[in-house]
């Protein structure tokens, strides 16, 4: 057994003693009221979830397991994985025993590259990850024994298991899928002694002689881990995982959330929508000038992309740590300089708007100019990027709610005439 899972075996137990009793002792209490608004407005804020990897106060920004994410800037993905899991960061032997048992699970079976290879060139790069991903089913330890009569205490463990095998094959075939659909030559084998994120950047084949794209992917996959479980991509996966799925299916399920534009695809409309600034300017426009193409973007009917947040109501700390890593390795890369231009500008045009509660960048307002300036210019890929990362998330939340048992989620819904008739409308 790997450490990890001594961890867990450890101290899950007192974590399933604790909402059994919370649901025994205190099972009527109201925790909120619905109103017929959120109803109608995609259930937002409702409290409805069990989440104890992350949380997300709309004044604060992402703490994951008590720790505000400005704090784990210069954490390994492995770690977060670790943290996310455990509650704990690990400690230098527990890290190392992680890598290795990851890099142990690594290996993609030779079919997955023959279904890539079937492919149609013209896939989307997100539908042919996702398709990869549900390939790897065949090898679910969860469903081979749920098939065999499982017991329920030992769900859990079956779904770590294939939760890390999972995580620990996603940069390869992401990076296989990057050279596959953007010709860009054979796929390159992961190379020892890199960590997670390295390897994966490494395999993408990307130009990096100063190692800063590899920083790059580090920091990106760390900030993309986790974000509370309402979300569209954590969301659907608690759904799915509810009815017993194993993980190659709820993993695969989050990533078709995550595809969606109100989700995962934000960051490449910022990125396109930076690039028709610099082609209209002919480069970095002055601020009156940067000023007015907001005003005639919001007055179009349109919103300034990677501005404001469903939750947030203050500038995302994964953003700033994004602006902070930018304004050391790339100051003055072209789309990066206008993305920090924008953020001085947009802002005072929005909070002029009444409707407009959140004038502040989200995150996705300045990843995609980062992944530019290091090469990766193909926007249709970065969902997958964010993919890679959301599924540490997922398949710690995953391995969670198999320990303590959480049921499968039918909530009650209900006609539009009687939604009126509650209403008194």
């Amino acid at each position: 057994m790997s450490l990890l899972h001594d961890k867990l075996s450890t101290t899950l137990p007192a974590y399933q003693d604790s909402i059994k009793s919370l649901a025994k002792s205190h099972g009527e209490t109201v925790i909120d009221n619905v109103s017929v608004g959120a109803l109608l407005g995609g259930q937002r804020g409702i409290k409805s979830l069990l989440c104890d990897t992350s949380e997300v106060p709309a004044d604060h920004g992402l703490i994951i397991r008590g720790t505000p994410i400005m704090q784990l800037v210069d954490k390994l993905p492995e770690e977060v994985f670790w943290l996310l899991l455990t509650g704990d960061l690990p400690t230098a032997a527990e890290l190392a025993d992680f890598q290795t048992d990851l890099n142990s699970r690594r290996e993609v079976p030779r079919y997955v590259w023959d279904v890539l290879e079937a492919m149609p060139k013209d896939s989307h790069p997100m539908a042919t990850f996702n398709l990869l991903v549900l390939a790897l089913e065949r090898e679910s330890i969860f469903r081979k024994r749920y098939d065999e009569g499982m017991p329920k205490d030992q769900y859990w463990h079956a779904v770590l298991e294939d939760c890390l095998n999972l995580v620990a094959k996603l940069p390869e075939i992401a990076a296989g899928v990057y050279r596959w659909r953007y010709d860009l030559g054979q796929r390159i084998a992961p190379k020892a002694g890199l960590d997670w994120a390295a390897s994966y950047a490494y395999m993408m084949g990307i130009e990096d002689k100063d190692g800063g794209f590899a920083r790059l992917m580090r920091l990106y996959m760390t900030l993309h881990t986790d974000h509370e479980s309402g979300n569209v991509s954590a969301h659907t996966s608690h759904c799915v995982g509810s009815a017993l799925s194993d993980p190659y299916y709820t993993i695969c399920a989050g990533l078709n959330g995550l595809a969606g534009p109100l989700h995962g695809l934000a960051n490449q409309e910022v990125l396109e929508w930076l690039l028709d600034v610099i082609n209209k300017f002919n480069g970095v426009p002055s601020n009156e000038q940067l000023h007015n193409f907001a005003q005639e973007t919001l007055n179009s009917g349109r919103v300034i992309p990677g501005y404001g947040h469903a939750v947030l109501r203050v500038v995302d700390p994964r953003f700033t740590a994004f602006m902070e890593f930018g304004k050391k390795e790339c100051p003055n890369a072209p789309v990066f300089k206008l993305a920090e231009q924008v953020f001085n500008v947009v802002p005072d045009i929005l909070k002029t708007i009444q409707k407009i509660k959140d004038p502040w960048p989200n995150v996705d307002s300045i990843s995609g100019s980062l992944l530019h300036h290091y090469g990766v210019t193909q926007a249709r890929y970065y969902t997958v990027l964010f993919g890679v990362s959301r599924a540490i998330g997922i398949s710690s939340q995953l391995v969670l709610s198999r320990a303590w048992g959480e049921p499968i989620q039918r909530p009650k819904s209900i006609t539009l005439g009687a939604l009126k008739k509650l209403a008194g409308a």
